[in-house]
């Protein structure tokens, strides 16, 4: 097989998947992550601490996304969004899987910080890993506010979860693209929403807004 021929197969295999991506973003419940944005807000807006976490891929996005949160929507003159990535503190994920179980690295690094109006954030493709599960019944205990980004048909978190948004897709690596898509698009509209923030009216979605803009 000539150089030429790879060639076209990897832009025919790219192409194929730039189209699979665009026909699952058309399918996201976007009502759905306009209430989830809202959900961060008003947790913002409470001065409670928002908790991110997810395995493999999910963790990265789960560091990436709580990054973003954290130092992207800083608004001058305003407070700033009180956010911990769970997937961020290795040696108490060792120390959890090692002598307890994986199942644990989440659930008890959150026993003792989370409280009644924090959000919980778990991103899990499949929907179904423990450590996640663990961790939203150790949440819903403690009275905080569950969300899951999930994937195939959500999973077990479904059940576990107060907004559950599923990217409609069997592919993982679609799953965690728009995993990254979503989470980009939150904290960006978070961060128009506090631009655009005045302390004696509700909170609300900006909406359409240059990028420019929100820079």
């Amino acid at each position: 097989m000539n150089v030429q021929e790879e060639g076209f197969l990897l832009t025919s295999f790219t192409a194929h998947y730039m189209n699979e991506m665009k026909k699952v973003l058309t399918q996201i419940d976007y009502s759905l992550a306009g209430e989830i944005v809202m959900k961060i807000a008003q947790t913002w807006q409470s001065g409670s601490k928002i908790f991110i976490f997810g395995n493999g891929g999910s963790a990265s996005t789960a560091s990436h996304f709580a990054c973003d949160l954290s130092k992207m929507t800083i608004v001058e003159g305003l407070p700033r969004l009180k956010v911990i990535a769970l997937t961020d503190n290795i040696p108490i994920m060792t120390a959890w899987a090692n002598d307890v179980s994986y199942s644990d690295i989440f659930a008890q690094q959150l026993i003792p910080l989370v409280e009644k109006g924090d959000l919980v954030i778990g991103i899990t493709g499949s929907g179904n890993s423990g450590n996640i599960l663990k961790a939203f019944e150790a949440a819903n205990a403690a009275g905080a506010i569950t969300i899951a980004l999930t994937g195939y048909k959500g999973g077990k978190v479904k059940a576990l979860s107060q907004k559950c948004l599923v990217v409609p897709s069997d592919s993982m690596q679609v799953i965690e693209d728009v995993h990254s898509f979503l989470t980009h698009a939150f904290s960006l509209e978070l961060r128009a929403m506090l631009l655009n923030y005045l302390p004696d009216q509700q909170l609300k979605l900006v909406g359409e807004m240059e990028l420019t803009k929100i820079y």
